[in-house]
C-alpha cells in the first residue's frame, strides 16, 4: 500500500470529495486532482479538518495533466480508469508524471466476477446513466499494457474490485 511505501510525493487522480486523503502517510506531500470543482470544494472543507497534512487540490483533466514528467513518486487512481473517456490516454499521462521506477496504484472494478457479470447484464448499454463501463476487462486494461504489475489484491464486498500495484518501469 501507499503507507508501506511512504513516498515523498503522491498524486491522487480523481480525488473527489477527499475521502481518502486521511489515509496517506503524514510525511507525504499529496496533490489531488478532479474534473469537478464542486467535488474539490467539498474536499477542501474536509481537508480543513486535517491541518497536519500537506495537500494541494486542483481542478484538472487527468487525460491532460499539467505536471512535468516524473513529478510524483506515486500515483493513485481510485475508481477512475473505468470512468475516463480514454483509458489509454489517462494511463499514458499517469505514467508520464510518475517518476521512473515509481509506483502506480489502480483500484477499480473489472469484468469477470459472477456478481459483476449479473451487474453487467443489468446496466449494459447504459454507461451514461451509471457513470462507468460495466464490461471493463482486467486483461485488456491492466495485463495488456507494457508496465510491471507487482501485485493484485481482490478487495471490497464480493471481491468486486482489485487493487493493482504497478512499477512504472
Amino acid at each position: 500500500s501507499v503507507c508501506a511505501l511512504r513516498p515523498a510525493t503522491v498524486l491522487e487522480v480523481g480525488v473527489g470529495t477527499g475521502l481518502t486523503l486521511r489515509h496517506y502517510p503524514d510525511s507525504s506531500a499529496i496533490t489531488g486532482i478532479d474534473l469537478s470543482e464542486d467535488m474539490i470544494d467539498v474536499a477542501r472543507k474536509r481537508l480543513a479538518r486535517l491541518p497536519e497534512r500537506r495537500v494541494e487540490l486542483r481542478t484538472m483533466n487527468a487525460e491532460a495533466l499539467e505536471f512535468a514528467d516524473g513529478s510524483f513518486d506515486c500515483v493513485t487512481l481510485p475508481y477512475v480508469l473505468s470512468v475516463t473517456p480514454d483509458p489509454d490516454r489517462l494511463c499514458a499521462e499517469v505514467r508520464r508524471v510518475c517518476r521512473k521506477d515509481g509506483t502506480i496504484f489502480i483500484l477499480n472494478h473489472f469484468s469477470g466476477n459472477l456478481l459483476w457479470w449479473f451487474l453487467e447484464l443489468t446496466v449494459r448499454g447504459a454507461p451514461g446513466r451509471v457513470g462507468f463501463r460495466s464490461d471493463f476487462s482486467f486483461e485488456e486494461q491492466i495485463l495488456g499494457r507494457d508496465w510491471q504489475v507487482q501485485s493484485v489484491k481482490k478487495v471490497n464486498i464480493g471481491n468486486l474490485s482489485r487493487l493493482v500495484e504497478i512499477r512504472n518501469a
